[in-house]
């Protein structure tokens, strides 16, 4: 299963959520760090909503890039 993660720089460090699991995130220095985090919490995540039997919900969420003209 693949879930869409959404990756933001702050002024200390990167952060990450995933909109289609709602709590799971992750922070840490680097981009690299915060990748390897979010899949770390993703896994753990998922494995608490199967001890409660919770269903585990589809990936939904997409991802894409949007290009726009540069304002001068």
């Amino acid at each position: 299963m693949q879930y869409a993660i959404v990756i933001e720089r702050s002024s200390n460090g990167f952060g990450a959520y995933v909109p289609d699991l709602p709590g799971c995130v992750a922070a840490a220095e680097t981009e690299a760090e915060v990748r390897e985090l979010i899949r770390e919490a993703i896994e753990f995540h998922l494995e608490g909503m199967r001890e409660d039997d919770e269903p585990i919900p589809e990936p939904t969420s997409r991802v894409d890039y949007v290009e726009v003209p540069h304002a001068a």
